[in-house]
């Protein structure tokens, strides 16, 4: 059956610990960042970080808050990169995972292009460069593990099992503690549903969370855009052809007229 994790936003502390058991299970080499007036570290998800707390502060109802915000790929039901991949590079396993495949890659990008939460990333350092982000540890689930986030978590905010037991607990944990959520899943019905929730006491949208997407699976859009492509690039090349036959035929008559 399909997993799904749930993040209690109240329950966050902000140790990053998520961050280091990524790297360490994904074998991903740390970088050098420099202080940009926040605790964040590193400043932005990339090739070499496929997750990150975000520090977010503000306030709500006049009340200040602080909260931590885990972020990596949403691991959609229905996933927009997927089928923005000519190739088939990319898919969606009966686990739950959005899972990428390098060796059918051909560095077209479109998928960075389709996601809605702009997660995969680009190896813009290598010769022959791939793309990188959150596997949900496809590997450890398969051999009946957690996921190596999950199972580090020192707080009990990430909760990782089935994907309706998931949804159950953070529909309970709403109905049971109304004063403590708001009363909405983010990624139960986002972009058609995300195997990745998020349940929180502050307005998602005050936590820089995309609060505009369609509840629809994004694919349908997809195509409709992708699909004008060889249009685009059909009528460009009439286009180029045409003025390369006027400038050949304007230096023909200038030839002439020198003679």
């Amino acid at each position: 059956m399909a997993k799904g994790m749930l993040v209690d936003l109240t329950k966050c502390m902000g140790c990053r610990g998520c961050q280091v058991a990524c790297k360490q299970w994904n074998q991903l080499p740390a970088e050098e960042t420099e202080c940009n007036g926040t605790y964040e570290n590193p400043p932005q998800l990339n090739w070499n970080t496929y997750t990150k707390v975000r520090f977010v502060e503000g306030q709500n109802n006049g009340n200040f808050f602080w909260r931590f915000i885990k972020t990596q790929c949403m691991h959609c039901k229905e996933p927009a990169c997927a089928s923005a991949c000519p190739v088939g590079a990319l898919y969606k396993s009966p686990e739950g995972a959005t899972i990428y495949n390098e060796s059918k890659c051909i560095g077209c990008r479109y998928c960075m292009l389709a996601c809605p939460f702009q997660v995969p990333k680009y190896e813009w350092h290598k010769a022959l460069p791939t793309i990188k982000k959150c596997t949900f540890c496809a590997d450890r689930v398969a051999a009946g593990k957690k996921t190596a986030c999950s199972q580090t978590c020192p707080s009990a905010a990430l909760d990782f099992g089935e994907y309706d037991d998931i949804l159950k607990k953070a529909e309970d944990k709403i109905t049971k503690s109304p004063d403590r959520y708001i009363n909405h899943v983010y990624g139960k019905e986002e972009v058609g549903g995300t195997s990745w929730l998020y349940i929180s006491g502050v307005p998602f949208d005050k936590l820089g969370f995309n609060t505009s997407l369609p509840n629809k699976p994004l694919p349908h859009y997809t195509w409709q855009a992708l699909s004008k492509i060889p249009y685009v690039v059909g009528g460009l090349a009439v286009a180029l052809t045409g003025f390369w036959f006027i400038c050949k035929r304007r230096d023909e008559v200038q030839k002439t007229d020198n003679k």
